[in-house]
């Protein structure tokens, strides 16, 4: 299934920000990949977010950088504006999928084919903006905020619910990753992590985090890619 194995992990990581390189130099380190949902609309703008009374740059690279930063990796889209889709009218999804996918594509070198819908786990998707984005745009799969606590494969891949929120879920998600690797599956098993980066700044668990990959990697009965790899696109 998953380049001749049942088992699979990759990880997607939101917005496209500087954090991400830190990211990826530990990705790489342990031979891991993962795919970068990316607003092409707001790249090379500096910004600083408050989360949980804790100031955290939020700065995005320029449209020029996008190509190196995440060579080995894959970009994917997250709409130009970071819109709630639900609320925008379906010529507006349209726009705000479509153009992000090809801006990105052209950054890329590559055709773009990836999705994660923008707002959170509630109201940031539904059966209208699902089926919008796939009768209407080039993207192939796309990535929701709802974990499913679960290594089952999707049965709609246009609403697709990751295993686990790696900054809401630490613990549940170590839970998760021994039982994926000690499980002896006879059908496709998929481990899937998302967040974002600038997370690991709020309570400087970038260690933890790496400690996870230290866990997840190296396992011959598993395949690790990126979302589009393992998704087989």
């Amino acid at each position: 299934m998953f380049n001749g194995k049942l088992k699979a992990v990759t990880f997607s990581y939101d917005d496209g920000i500087m954090q991400d390189q830190r990211l990826i130099s530990i990705f790489n380190k342990y031979g891991l990949k993962a795919t970068f949902n990316i607003n092409s609309g707001y790249l090379g703008t500096p910004n600083r977010l408050v989360r949980e009374d804790v100031t955290v740059e939020f700065v995005r690279p320029c449209a020029e950088e996008i190509r190196s930063v995440y060579e080995g990796h894959e970009i994917a889209g997250h709409t130009l504006t970071h819109a709630l889709l639900t609320k925008c009218s379906d010529e507006q999804v349209v726009k705000e999928v479509e153009e992000d996918r090809l801006r990105l594509s052209e950054l890329a070198g590559y055709e773009v084919c990836g999705f994660a819908y923008p707002g959170g786990s509630v109201g940031c998707f539904d059966n209208r903006v699902a089926r919008i984005i796939k009768e209407h745009t080039g993207i192939k799969y796309a990535r929701t905020a709802v974990s499913s606590h679960s290594f089952s494969l999707p049965d709609n891949i246009f609403q697709y619910k990751p295993t686990v929120y790696h900054h809401a879920e630490w613990d549940k998600m170590f839970d998760l990753a021994n039982e994926f690797l000690s499980s002896d599956t006879k059908e496709p098993a998929l481990f899937y992590v998302w967040g974002h980066s600038f997370e690991f700044d709020i309570h400087n668990t970038w260690d933890r985090f790496e400690e996870f990959c230290r866990l997840i990697s190296g396992h011959n009965d598993v395949f690790y890619g990126t979302n589009r790899e393992v998704f087989d696109i």
